[in-house]
């Protein structure tokens, strides 16, 4: 179990499982450079965010930029967008599927979910399999389904649904209801995806905590080979990939590197 002076970023996790030297350099070393693709990626997350900002829409209430904490993964950070799906008598969500728009209802602040880890303490499930949970001042229970907005498409490896499936353990262990399943939302296709956070998932998040914990503490920043990857990364001028790789010989980059400036290339 964590404290709260040792909590890390969630976003943390997929930095490292994107490219660890990224990680090391955002998190070890405190850089980072925006761009083209980085400034396209705050606003949307700016656009989902809207700290505070909830709204009821019929069996659907919507909670966003809502912050998260783990003491448990040692984890802190915030979720896009949090909806809170009705459940009927059996646990089972009355809502129509998620992304489905249904009119805004208006109801007092003090009516919607209110998570904060400043206030929320761990706790564990009120029943075994417990799906729902109450609101302050509303009806019935409700189950939590996390939503990630990112700038891109959908990447080749589960960076993204291990950030995904974090915050649905912060939730798990802030609220004491079982998160199933979430979504991830991205830009460039502007198409949502529905992920099941099975055994496998949750397992492969919790690894990456503990390695991510592990490299902070380290202070290490490791070497990386260049990757196709790397061109489109903010922080590629002051990672240097080519310079830093293991087993690079000095000859063989000074080489390369004269033969991208002949080539028209930097």
């Amino acid at each position: 179990m964590f404290n709260e002076n040792d909590l890390v970023p969630l976003s943390g996790l997929q930095h490292l499982l994107f490219c660890e030297r990224q990680c090391a350099l955002i998190h070890i070393e405190g850089l980072w450079v925006e761009n083209k693709l980085t400034a396209l990626g705050e606003r949307l997350h700016e656009r989902a965010h809207r700290e505070g900002e909830r709204e009821l829409r019929g069996d659907v209430c919507i909670a966003r930029g809502v912050r998260l904490r783990s003491l448990r993964l040692g984890l802190a950070g915030k979720a896009d967008v949090v909806e809170f799906y009705r459940c009927d008598t059996a646990g089972e969500p009355t809502a129509p599927a998620a992304g489905v728009a249904v009119e805004p209802v208006d109801v007092p602040e003090n009516a919607l979910p209110t998570v904060a880890p400043a206030v929320a303490a761990p706790r564990v499930p009120t029943s075994p399999g417990s799906t729902g949970v109450p609101l302050p001042g509303v009806a019935g229970l409700w189950r939590p389904f996390p939503v990630e907005y990112k700038r891109g498409r959908p990447k080749r490896n589960r960076c993204d649904e291990v950030q995904l499936c974090a915050q649905a353990l912060c939730l798990e262990e802030m609220l004491g209801v079982e998160v199933s399943a979430g979504a991830l939302f991205y830009g460039a296709t502007r198409r949502r995806f529905d992920v099941t956070l099975d055994a496998v998932l949750r397992a492969e998040t919790e690894d990456a905590a503990r390695r991510l914990h592990a490299m902070i503490d380290s202070g290490v920043t490791p070497r990386i080979a260049r990757e196709p990857k790397c061109d489109n990364c903010s922080l590629a001028a002051m990672c240097l990939p080519e310079a830093t790789a293991p087993a690079r010989s000095a000859a063989r980059y000074t080489r390369e590197a004269l033969r991208r400036s002949d080539d028209g290339g930097t």
